[in-house]
């Protein structure tokens, strides 16, 4: 219907970390895996206001997650983040 969706959750019935969960839920409902990743990235971003967020660009906040293989493909592969950088700074790196 053209409607923007943003990823995000207010449930308090799941376990923290589990909302990467939802990725599926949406692919389930309808949508593509680019979608959802969109929904989660650009769009939330765009929700809140924040035009700093959203993309991976110089100059932008560099917070950013990895998973191993292309979740476009699969989806729930980003319930397994395997590497994550917070504010430019690596906190998290794969084996």
């Amino acid at each position: 219907a053209g409607v923007k969706i943003a990823f995000g959750t207010d449930t308090g019935v799941s376990a923290h970390g589990d909302n990467a969960q939802e990725f599926a839920l949406m692919v389930k409902a309808g949508m593509t895996p680019l979608e959802t990743i969109r929904a989660a990235t650009i769009n939330a971003a765009e929700a809140l206001g924040r035009s700093d967020l959203g993309v991976i660009e110089t100059g932008r906040v560099a917070d950013i997650v990895a998973v191993r293989g292309n979740p476009v493909q699969d989806v729930t592969l980003l319930e397994n983040v395997a590497f994550v950088m917070k504010g430019g700074v690596v906190v998290k790196r794969g084996e």
